[in-house]
């Protein structure tokens, strides 16, 4: 007998929603970082964790999508596979702690694991670290 397929949160899925129309506009994973946290703190757990300490739209030391490293454009396919990894990964993180579906945290967990140190340094940049988030969030 196979378990039942998750399901995704509302605002998990307009996270994944919104991700996915802002990330082809992005030229490399530093800014893709930036959309999906300008995405993140506005929706769910994450969001009211994320304002609560105080991330602000804008980064704080003026590192951002426009000032990200000059690497060669992604290619449409890949972009559209870091959806589909981050969706993926945060179904299996939701499953490892017997969620009943994926919310923001869980999407937030995927990010840190498919993104690793180019999301650790946008929330930095941003004025907080994954301990901080996962904390706050009782994670």
């Amino acid at each position: 007998m196979s378990a039942a397929p998750t399901t995704f949160a509302p605002d998990a899925a307009l996270v994944l929603g919104i991700a996915a129309t802002a990330i082809p506009f992005a030229r490399t994973p530093e800014d893709e970082a930036e959309r999906w946290l300008r995405v993140l703190r506005l929706h769910g757990e994450v969001g009211v964790a994320l304002q609560g300490l105080g991330v602000s739209e804008a980064s704080l030391n003026g590192h951002g999508a426009e000032h990200a490293s000059e690497r060669a454009a992604r290619g449409r396919d890949e972009q559209a596979d870091v959806i589909a990894r981050v969706s993926e990964r945060a179904v299996r993180v939701a499953e490892e702690r017997g969620a009943d579906g994926v919310g923001t945290r869980e999407l937030l967990i995927a990010l840190l694991d498919v993104y690793g140190e180019v999301f650790e340094q946008t929330l930095r940049a941003h004025g907080a670290d994954s301990r901080e988030v996962l904390e706050r969030l009782g994670a």
